[in-house]
């Protein structure tokens, strides 16, 4: 126990450091790239002219390019008043850095991994008679995610993150052949620690184990040697976009899916990371609330095929996967909740398709009753704002929950500046008093919802990689919306607040952090 204090201890120590070291990295190279500018401006005349040609190039390419103004103009602005550091920011923090090469490598990846878990239209054609609604969305997610619909799979839906974590630990043990987990941030700590000492009894017994984690997403919580230890116990391990030295446009996009499969057969998502406080171990936020979903049947080939295309196009030094079959299969599985369709999906930066917002303004652009939301940040586009709104004029009874404990402060303020715009159209908003509420759904007309990993802000609607889990006529829609009302006798309503009860001052700090919302 000592041992593993000290570990933890150190490893958390190591992993702040690192943070600390990235951020001083970026300042310096804006720094950097400012203070090269200002010599060579004050000595040659040429470069102030040239300068100003290349900011009005790149604010016309920003004004042209296929995104929501609320991602446009800020960055505009900033290039505009200040060109030299709006233009280091730009191409460090704002560039959705998909490079020629990067993008290809997924390419070459999915042109592998899609077909495999390509289908008909059957069975979105059976859900047309059933919903045709949210058929709707299905067809969208088929064509433009390229994640099918099935018909053949069952869904378990966890209020609680530990109740989803015990479940998975149970499911681990039974593997006998491989295992993937994928997750935005993993702790070197006790809830980790069990999950790891089920993995080494896993490989001991000849399964395969895979596991990928975001750098920037972990940073915080392991020891550099993390990846090291894992291997050196049979466990196969990658790390997503490591931070390092130099230019990385890149490093904005990261790796924020949470994903785990096991034999191809039974698979895990939702909002919780493999952390201590994302199960109550630690409360640095008050009380936790995150949830998740256990997927049985066919559909989790959907988080199989999401999980290789990370896998093998992280890094193309690495060894990838040549026969893609031995993991994407069908299975003889039968349905025990007949009716029930579920659609696991994906959302990458490197197709500008933003699939998570679409689901999410779809779920409400269909209500015709409710269309409810929880997210642990609210930073929206123009787009959501206005589908939400609109929803809400028509009579549909939408409601947007969010923390009253809040992780990020600024970005909390951020979360707040939003409340007037939904609430004056009419939608609801309600603050989780308990503490901090991190998970990601959504649920309209006792029909349809949605539970994984897409917040409602800008880095996961259109930087990050992310996944979620569309689910309808099954009866986790009923447990989803239970739940929902459970979070909301829990919460304070301040709809009326935020309507009409806000100071000049505030309405003015909350206008500049909606400005520069994007930037966050």
């Amino acid at each position: 126990m000592n041992k593993n204090t000290y570990e933890k201890k150190a490893s958390v120590k190591n992993g702040v450091k690192r943070m600390i070291f990235v951020g001083i990295a970026l300042i310096l190279e804006i720094w950097f790239i400012i203070t090269v500018y200002i010599k060579l401006h004050d000595s040659i005349a040429w470069i102030s002219a040239l300068t100003g040609i290349l900011s009005i190039v790149l604010v016309l390419g920003i004004y042209s390019a296929p995104r929501t103004s609320s991602m446009k103009m800020p960055w505009i602005i900033l290039i505009i008043l200040a060109p030299v550091m709006g233009t280091a920011m730009y191409l460090l923090i704002g560039l959705n850095g998909h490079t020629h090469k990067m993008k290809q490598r997924y390419k070459d990846v999915d042109d592998k991994v899609f077909p495999l878990i390509a289908k008909e239209d059957e069975v979105i054609r059976k859900a047309e008679e059933v919903d045709p609604y949210t058929a709707n969305i299905s067809e969208y997610l088929t064509k433009f995610s390229s994640y099918p619909l099935y018909d053949d799979s069952d869904i378990v839906y966890y209020d609680e993150a530990v109740k989803g974590l015990e479940a998975q630990k149970e499911e681990l043990k039974k593997a006998e052949h491989f295992i993937f987990m994928e997750y935005h941030a993993i702790e070197d700590a006790e809830s980790w620690h069990g999950i790891q000492e089920i993995l080494e009894e896993k490989v001991k017994e000849g399964v395969e184990v895979r596991v990928f984690y975001d750098d920037m997403g972990s940073i915080g919580f392991i020891n550099t040697d993390f990846v090291k230890r894992l291997e050196a116990v049979g466990i196969a391990c990658r790390v997503f976009n490591p931070f390092a030295l130099g230019l990385n446009v890149f490093l904005n996009n990261r790796d924020h899916r949470k994903i785990t499969v096991i034999d191809g057969k039974v698979g895990f998502t939702g909002g919780y990371n493999l952390a201590n406080e994302y199960f109550g171990l630690t409360h640095p936020f008050g009380q936790w609330k995150d949830t998740g979903v256990k997927i049985t049947g066919n559909a989790v080939k959907n988080l199989t095929a999401a999980f290789l295309e990370m896998w093998n196009a992280v890094n193309d030094k690495d060894k990838d996967d040549t026969d893609f079959s031995k993991y994407i299969f069908d299975i003889d599985y039968a349905q025990k909740e007949k009716g029930a369709f579920i659609q696991p999906y994906a959302d990458t930066p490197l197709d500008n398709e933003q699939v998570g917002e679409n689901v999410y303004i779809s779920m409400a652009e269909n209500a015709h009753d409710y269309a409810w939301f929880i997210t642990p940040y609210l930073i929206l586009t123009d787009e959501m704002i206005h589908a939400f709104g609109l929803a809400a004029k028509r009579g549909v009874d939408v409601r947007v929950i969010t923390p009253g404990i809040p992780d990020k402060k600024i970005v909390y303020s951020v979360t707040r500046s939003y409340y007037n715009s939904l609430t004056r159209s009419g939608v609801r908003v309600y603050e989780w008093t308990p503490g901090f509420c991190h998970c990601k759904m959504s649920v309209s007309d006792d029909r349809a919802a949605t539970c994984g990993t897409i917040n409602l802000d800008y880095r996961s609607l259109y930087h990050h990689f992310e996944n979620g889990c569309l689910y309808y006529n099954c009866e986790a829609v009923q447990d989803t919306k239970k739940d929902f009302e459970k979070i909301m006798s829990e919460s304070e309503e301040v709809t009326e607040k935020y309507t009409t009860g806000r100071s000049s001052w505030l309405r003015v700090g909350q206008l500049i952090l909606r400005l520069f919302a994007s930037l966050m």
